[in-house]
């Protein structure tokens, strides 16, 4: 799709708890995405077993494929450059389209174990990670990686941007703040135009893309012509599509595909976390519509699931209701 004169790519960022497969089901039905990036899988010290990866990306029994065939990526977080070389060749060979190295997730935990944005502070091992990663993988596969600007400050972005290229990467996705900065506007998307202008690979624009006119303002900031949403996807459901020139959704049709997904996640093993799973949806919602707000005040009060999917089916007929 052109937006301007500029072919746009549009990648479904890895949201850790929130775009599982069910939740990549759904938004990749309603958006023509290019790229749906799976919710990480934690390599420590072993090779991780075939059903650790079929748990997180049941697309992989399809080719790597969403059932309407958006490709898939499975993305995995470590720090020992073996392990994440053996596990990123297991899980192109379960058949994800390539494999992305996670050097940007700034939860506390994970940073504790070594793993995700704390790397950030060592280019040399996010070098040797990413070669490790080239190496073990067949060349026509894809090995990818996404970092934040820095850890606690951001003077050593280019130095990380440049080690995940040395490596071999085939292209790099930039989330425009460190750290330390969290998901705080703004993000600083001139240091993705620096890393752009140096790097011949593919660079991906991610952070605080939550509109059309978004997108358009990052692409002429950092002149990329690809982008990564996360939670601007779960603000507006269609947010991929409404980039590329379809209308917002309305509210009406927001709340009805909030009813399809809870239908989706009441016959799916994880039901028992819908109520948390909704509610946190709600917390997105409420930037773009202000009746999410409304409604969520309603059912954060209901403990069961029965209720609050009750709940959003009167909010839904109410609003169908003339006058």
């Amino acid at each position: 799709m052109i937006i301007g004169t500029t072919r746009l790519r549009i990648v479904l960022a890895p949201m850790e708890g929130v775009l599982d497969h069910l939740m990549r089901e759904l938004l990749s039905s309603i958006n023509p995405y290019d790229l749906l990036v799976t919710e990480f899988v934690r390599v420590v010290d072993q090779l991780l077993p075939e059903k650790v990866y079929y748990r997180l990306c049941p697309e992989l029994k399809n080719g790597g494929l969403t059932k309407n065939g958006t490709p898939v990526r499975v993305q995995i977080l470590g720090q020992e450059p073996g392990w994440m070389a053996e596990n990123a060749l297991r899980a192109v060979t379960l058949g994800s389209r390539g494999v992305d190295a996670n050097f940007g997730c700034p939860a506390k935990m994970v940073n504790r174990s070594k793993g995700g944005a704390v790397l950030l502070q060592y280019p040399e091992l996010i070098h040797d990670i990413v070669k490790a990663m080239r190496e073990a993988v067949p060349g026509e596969q894809p090995v990818t990686a996404k970092i934040r600007l820095g850890y606690e400050d951001k003077s050593l972005f280019m130095e990380n941007a440049l080690a995940v290229y040395e490596a071999g990467a085939t292209e790099l996705a930039i989330h425009a703040r460190s750290k330390v900065d969290g998901y705080k506007p703004p993000a600083y998307w001139e240091y993705i135009t620096e890393v752009r202008e140096r790097l011949p690979i593919p660079v991906i624009a991610n952070g605080e893309i939550w509109s059309r006119e978004d997108a358009e303002r990052c692409m002429q900031v950092t002149g990329c012509d690809s982008i990564m949403i996360g939670r601007g996807a779960l603000s507006l459901p269609n947010l991929a599509a409404s980039i590329k020139g379809d209308a917002p959704f309305d509210w009406q049709r927001t709340l009805d595909l909030m009813i399809h997904y809870s239908e989706l996640e009441l016959d799916n093993q994880k039901a028992t976390y819908y109520p948390a799973r909704i509610k946190q949806w709600f917390s997105y919602l409420s930037r773009q519509y202000p009746e999410a707000d409304t409604l969520f005040r309603e059912i954060r009060i209901h403990k069961t699931t029965d209720a609050i999917l009750q709940a959003l089916k009167d909010a839904a007929a109410n609003l169908r209701q003339p006058g």
